[in-house]
């Protein structure tokens, strides 16, 4: 069963997702800095420290910008 704070990181999600592809239709940001953008966000996770369970969580949010990277998402691609 999902919590909370889960549909409050859905929520922070998908708003995100749609400010990235407004930037990009509006022309404010091209498709290389919103990756960019991505990339950093994966990347500050992937060096955090902790616990192990906050690491874990950590890498779990790389893993899911990582793989919104990947699938484009954030980007409208032709």
């Amino acid at each position: 069963m999902s919590t909370a704070s889960e549909h409050a990181g859905q929520a922070a999600l998908s708003i995100c997702e749609a400010l990235l592809l407004a930037m990009n239709d509006r022309g404010l940001l091209p498709e290389h800095e919103i990756v960019g953008v991505l990339r950093d966000a994966a990347a500050s996770h992937q060096n955090a420290f902790g616990t192990e369970l906050e690491m874990a969580q950590h890498r779990s949010v790389a893993d899911l910008i990582n793989a919104i990277i990947a699938g484009g998402n954030s980007v409208r691609r032709p």
